[in-house]
């Protein structure tokens, strides 16, 4: 590991064109900071501490920790050749105390309907996950996503194409299925994607697909995935909505996202979520999120079903500094348990 942070500093230091960036932009493979082919290295990142308290009977659990801590290089070596590489080192995702590679990819930029990466990054399904994780507007993905794109992060090869004055946007990878950090275990590969479509200058609308198999040295128990999405901007209002199906085999080994502990699924299982933010200014943003997500869409009565509105605000001391405070008001339909928590994160990105 030490030697991943000596090439880190290395290459900052010897790159007379370094320039810092304002902050980590977009995380995903269709980042693209190079104006006119000049090579350039941005050092990036943040870092999110929070506090979490949990409103169980008996004493109220609670604790301080970082949500994530994260620091990458990106840039480019050639007019149409750019790399990019993110290190996690939050040790209340991975497990463990120790830092670990979270993106590493390079990108070949044909044209603008053409990027094609190859690397760890990603998997191109979904609008919630494809949303930076330093741009949330809650603090918690939506369960659906954490659940269901799993594993979140995987190694593959995918083509981009589209920007975002393009009213279609696309994304199409083949990647091992296996996640973050393992070896490809069967002979198969997961294909999936992503096409978005600006209606009108206010709305866009799109949709994801996934087909692979998840099992560790099995060829033939498959899975599929599909999702629809939407979303809505008019002037100070933002609501986002997406709806993800699920079925066939899965591999909980393979983890949720940002080590979102796995949740026992059925043969059928779907979610949804909608999301509604009001930009009061430039500072003060008011948010409210409903969701839902079903395990096992075959079982009446299901104990896992889950409920869930979370309600709170965005304060943004500028632009690299952000406070988020959220409630999750947790609904269960057949056993109530006291499980609501009470969110509060501090983030600065660099």
């Amino acid at each position: 590991m030490k030697s991943i942070y000596k090439l880190l500093i290395l290459t900052l230091l010897f790159n007379t064109n370094m320039v810092f960036s304002q902050g980590c932009d977009i995380d995903d493979p269709t980042s693209s900071d190079v104006e006119g082919g000049t090579p350039n290295v941005k050092i990036f990142g943040y870092i999110q501490p929070q506090f979490d308290y949990n409103f169980t009977d008996g004493e109220q659990d609670n604790t301080i920790r970082f949500k994530r801590a994260r620091i990458g290089v990106r840039g480019n070596a050639l007019d149409d050749f750019s790399y990019y590489f993110m290190l996690e080192a939050s040790p209340f995702i991975g497990g463990t105390a120790d830092t670990y590679l979270m993106d590493a990819f390079v990108t070949y930029e044909a044209d603008n309907w053409a990027r094609i990466s190859v690397g760890t990054f990603k998997q191109p399904f979904s609008l919630d996950v494809a949303t930076p994780c330093h741009m949330l507007k809650t603090i918690e993905r939506s369960v659906v996503a954490d659940q269901l794109v799993a594993p979140q992060r995987d190694f593959g090869l995918a083509v981009f194409g589209g920007n975002k004055f393009n009213k279609l946007n696309y994304s199409v990878a083949v990647m091992n299925g296996t996640g973050l950090n393992q070896g490809d275990n069967n002979t198969k590969k997961d294909i999936m994607g992503r096409a978005t479509y600006k209606i009108t200058r206010n709305l866009t609308v799109g949709g994801s697909f996934r087909f692979g198999h998840p099992i560790p040295n099995n060829n033939v128990d498959d899975r599929s995935s599909y999702g629809g999405e939407l979303l809505l901007e008019l002037d100070k209002l933002r609501v986002q909505a997406e709806y993800i199906y699920d079925e066939g085999a899965y591999f909980a080994g393979a983890a949720g996202g940002c080590g979102t502990t796995p949740i026992a699924l059925g043969e059928k299982r779907d979610g949804a979520y909608m999301l509604a933010t009001y930009a009061v200014n430039e500072k003060f943003e008011p948010i409210f999120k409903y969701e839902y997500f079903d395990p096992d869409i075959d079982l009446k009565d299901n104990i896992g079903y889950l409920e869930r509105m979370t309600i709170g605000f965005n304060y943004f001391v500028n632009n690299k500094v952000r406070f988020q405070l959220n409630y999750l008001a947790n609904i269960e339909t057949v056993v109530d348990v006291n499980n609501d928590q009470l969110l509060a994160q501090v983030q600065i990105k660099f």
